[in-house]
């Protein structure tokens, strides 16, 4: 299952997962609260793995300050290995604006998708992104624009399958396309989506 931007109403419900096809592993492309995340954690029994957006609103706030949202596994700037999968999780997005957090300079997106590329050297299955690479889902204005940084990481370890989130549904893009160079397909998670690999 494939999550990021919005609070899908067929997914955040009582009942859920009732009437759902079965699903072995949840990637959630940032940009979701966490008490979202901390419910898919608590009403499935298979891993949750995320990255963070651009508004970082992962976290949760039960009167001890913010905190990561629990049950679940953050993957930026690592490796983790679920479901059978070798997972490579970047979140945020390039710089739009002076700050915020939730956003990174070129410089640290090639400073840290490349340490991400030297711990995936062993091969990774699955890019899990919030931003997406260069190409048909790079978004029309600037905040949305494509990740060059990205698209080297893409280049450089061939995973099967890219996750990102960051561009809506509003922008018609579509939702999946096969990179011509890596062979890697990629996929728009915005809302919900059932995949499979």
């Amino acid at each position: 299952m494939l999550l990021a931007d919005y609070v899908h109403p067929y997914v955040y419900r009582e009942g859920f997962p009732q009437g759902s096809p079965p699903v072995d592993l949840v990637l959630a492309a940032g940009d979701l609260p966490g008490y979202y995340l901390e419910f898919l954690a608590s009403t499935l029994t298979v891993p949750i793995v995320y990255v963070h957006g651009n508004h970082e609103n992962e976290y949760v706030n039960e009167g001890d300050g913010r905190i990561p949202p629990r049950g679940v596994i953050n993957a930026h700037g690592r490796v983790v290995e679920e479901a059978g999968l070798k997972i490579a999780g970047w979140g945020g997005a390039p710089r739009y604006r002076k700050d915020g957090a939730g956003q990174y300079s070129a410089a640290e997106g090639r400073v840290g998708l490349g340490m991400l590329a030297w711990r995936a050297r062993r091969g990774v299955d699955v890019l899990l992104t919030h931003a997406p690479p260069l190409g048909p889902h790079a978004g029309l204005d600037y905040a949305h624009r494509g990740c060059d940084s990205i698209s080297r990481f893409i280049r450089k370890r061939h995973p099967r399958l890219v996750v990102h989130g960051h561009i809506h549904e509003y922008e018609g893009k579509k939702q999946d396309y096969t990179d011509e160079e890596s062979g890697a397909r990629v996929v728009n998670a915005y809302g919900y989506r059932l995949l499979e690999l």
